[in-house]
């Protein structure tokens, strides 16, 4: 089959690999539909993450058709349609009986490797470093999904998959941002980054009963699909932003700041933002540095911005002497799959808002570089492998 592999930074290929089989009772192979490209590639793609191996299948934003079952798969059947989240999660350990399903303790086969670098295992990914399993991922024409007894929800008919493709991981992983907030109905709440995980936060910080969003970022095509969301915006290159903050405020502050930029975040540039990014691993939390500053005192900082070693410098004296609380990690995506699906279903939301470029497998590559470039309006790709 055709596949969309890693071989370096900025080096990511569409070539001929092994089609998935069948290892595992509780296994099933999907024909995969449609599949994209996450901002969480891009780390991949940039050379931050460590693990990778040339030749792994990239992706973990994948939906298709069933095309095989593993005997002791009584959940799906050939045929079904159906989206496969991008945590890999056992459903029987006590992190997914407690619906920690990022932390599963079961479906990491580095576990041990993993435990050495963080204290404990936790759930594999599709697509990602051999510290998350390396499992290949779906930017290919067909996916084995392991524990697909638990994983994958069935599409009910009547939806396009650009409908509910985003369940996969976005959708859900913005929902979770938002509902680490603790929102009370008509408080305030800032997002910084308005990539495509950053678009689901606002909209589901409205529907959780925030009164207003602002939102800041410095990409217009960004700032025009939040503002269509309906929130107020920022540009993040203004020197005054934190003023600005409050000046929008009325001097008292978001109630909570979502953090969705990551490890990629970039400050007022310089020497030493210049130096950081090229000759050291810690990472740029600028734009959690921004989000901590930001929060009013007694607030939430909501973390889905994506971290994968040391971010120095932290204002955690900002942090502690507000008395801010910080929730983050993996979404826990199984947990808001039927809840999120109905949202679609009702109509109160459609998640293929944020598409903006439709490929086929072949333009993978390109993609990935017009998408990290942010060039020709690119906030979110969405790739057929199958035609």
């Amino acid at each position: 089959m055709k596949a969309l592999t890693w071989h370096g930074s900025g080096d990511i290929r569409c070539e001929s690999v092994d089609d998935p089989t069948i290892q595992d009772d509780r296994d099933a192979i999907i024909k995969v539909t449609s599949c994209a490209i996450c901002g969480s590639d891009l780390h991949l793609y940039g050379g931050f993450v460590p693990g990778m191996h040339a030749g792994d299948v990239m992706g973990h934003e994948t939906m298709g058709e069933v095309v095989e079952v593993g005997r002791g798969n009584s959940k799906l059947k050939v045929g079904d349609r159906v989206v496969v989240p991008f945590t890999i999660s056992c459903g029987e350990c006590r992190m997914c009986k407690w619906q920690l399903f990022s932390l599963c303790e079961r479906s990491n086969p580095a576990a041990a490797k993993q435990a050495k670098q963080i204290g404990y295992p936790t759930a594999g990914l599709f697509g990602y470093s051999d510290l998350y399993g390396r499992f290949p991922g779906g930017q290919a024409q067909y996916l084995r999904v392991p524990y697909a007894d638990v994983g994958p929800i069935k599409v009910p008919a009547g939806l396009s998959d650009e409908q509910v493709l985003f369940l996969s991981d976005i959708f859900p992983t913005g929902y979770m941002a938002a509902e680490n907030c603790n929102i009370e109905p008509g408080q305030t709440v800032a997002v910084f980054g308005c990539g495509p995980v950053g678009l689901f936060a606002i909209q589901s910080a409205f529907l959780l009963g925030a009164g207003r969003v602002i939102a800041i970022d410095t990409v217009p095509e960004r700032l025009a699909l939040a503002e269509a969301a309906g929130a107020e915006t920022l540009d993040y290159a203004d020197e005054d932003l934190q003023q600005r903050i409050l000046d929008m405020t009325q001097g008292q502050g978001p109630d909570a700041v979502i953090e969705a930029v990551g490890l990629e975040s970039h400050g007022a540039g310089g020497v030493m933002e210049t130096l950081q990014s090229k000759l050291t691993s810690t990472e740029r939390p600028y734009a959690l540095q921004q989000a901590i500053m930001a929060c009013r005192p007694g607030g939430t900082v909501s973390l889905p911005g994506v971290f994968i070693g040391p971010a120095v410098p932290t204002p955690l004296g900002a942090f502690v002497g507000k008395g801010l609380t910080l929730k983050t990690g993996q979404t826990h995506v199984q947990r808001y799959l039927e809840p999120l699906m109905k949202m679609i279903v009702d109509g109160k939301i459609d998640p293929s808002f944020i598409i903006t470029h439709r490929i086929g497998l072949e333009e993978g590559p390109d993609a990935y570089k017009k998408f990290q470039d942010k060039a020709d309006g690119c906030v979110k790709v969405v790739i057929r492998p199958n035609g």
